[in-house]
């Protein structure tokens, strides 16, 4: 791929749990994991199970310097990590960036809790790549690299969560995914970071139905998803996260009735490729 292109992959779309089996063909089971690309940078958001193809797809083409962006450290969203090989690798240098558990628990101590014994046989000193911990808080202004700019804000999801306004040549990225919204309002966070963007990655994990079972769980509806890109002067809509039981056949019902209301709109899936 030539250094002009732009793109945005998909590695991973399901929420909470990978799945599998022939009802999930399409859309995937691997959990959370977004990749950005352009002018030789290579930027991952989340390290749910797509990571692991993720990092296979890197390998290959010799990327050697990687970012990647943790919205949160739930399960779905960190599980991948251990099995990035790039982070074995002496040749790669990876940087890790976190910001919901601020002033908590910093992105070292984060990545050194969960991959130890007893829940993983082996400890980040085992890793072989330059590792780069970056912390920051909520509301901070990033620049990872020259020429993008990155906005964060606080999401509403239990234990905190990140969102991203990416800003990088020329094209507005908006990542607002695991947030729940309060019905009837419409989410100022996640207006200011949608605003005029490009593309917005949004939770679409329940159906408007499912929602009063599961208030304070953290997740949204695409219908609010429409809601806020309409508002916010979107240009697209990726629908995400999908819930773990959600199959081919509903989650196709599903576009088909997003795009009535947002023609752009769409439900991800895993491999998804898409030029900006």
């Amino acid at each position: 791929m030539n250094n002009d292109s732009f793109e945005l992959k998909f590695w991973g779309v399901r929420g909470s749990i990978p799945v599998s089996g022939p009802e999930f063909e399409r859309y995937g089971g691997n959990t959370s994991c977004i990749e950005l690309r352009h002018a030789g940078r290579h930027i991952l958001f989340d390290a749910g199970t797509g990571l692991r193809e993720a990092a296979a797809s890197l390998a290959k083409e010799g990327v050697r310097n990687i970012d990647l962006f943790f919205t949160h450290s739930h399960y779905d969203h960190i599980i991948g990590l251990p099995f990035f090989n790039a982070i074995y690798d002496p040749r790669v240098s990876v940087d890790l960036w976190s910001g919901h558990l601020a002033g908590k628990t910093t992105t070292r101590q984060l990545i050194g809790q969960f991959m130890r014994p007893p829940w993983f046989p082996v400890e980040p000193d085992i890793c072989r790549a330059e590792m780069n911990f970056r912390d920051f808080a909520a509301g901070d202004t990033l620049k990872p690299h020259p020429g993008i700019v990155m906005h964060t804000t606080r999401l509403n999801h239990p234990g905190g969560c990140i969102g991203y306004r990416i800003e990088w040549s020329g094209r507005v990225i908006a990542m607002v995914y695991d947030t729940e919204h309060v019905n009837g309002q419409l989410d100022e966070a996640a207006l200011a970071l949608m605003a005029n963007a490009d593309l917005v990655v949004y939770d679409a994990t329940y159906i408007e139905a499912e929602m009063p079972k599961y208030l304070g769980f953290g997740h949204s509806t695409w219908v609010e998803g429409i809601k806020l890109a309409k508002k916010a002067g979107a240009k697209r809509l990726a629908l995400f996260h999908h819930a773990p039981g959600r199959t081919d056949r509903e989650l196709d019902e599903m576009q088909r009735e997003a795009q009535k209301s947002f023609p752009e709109a769409f439900f991800a899936f895993d491999g998804q490729s898409l030029q900006l």
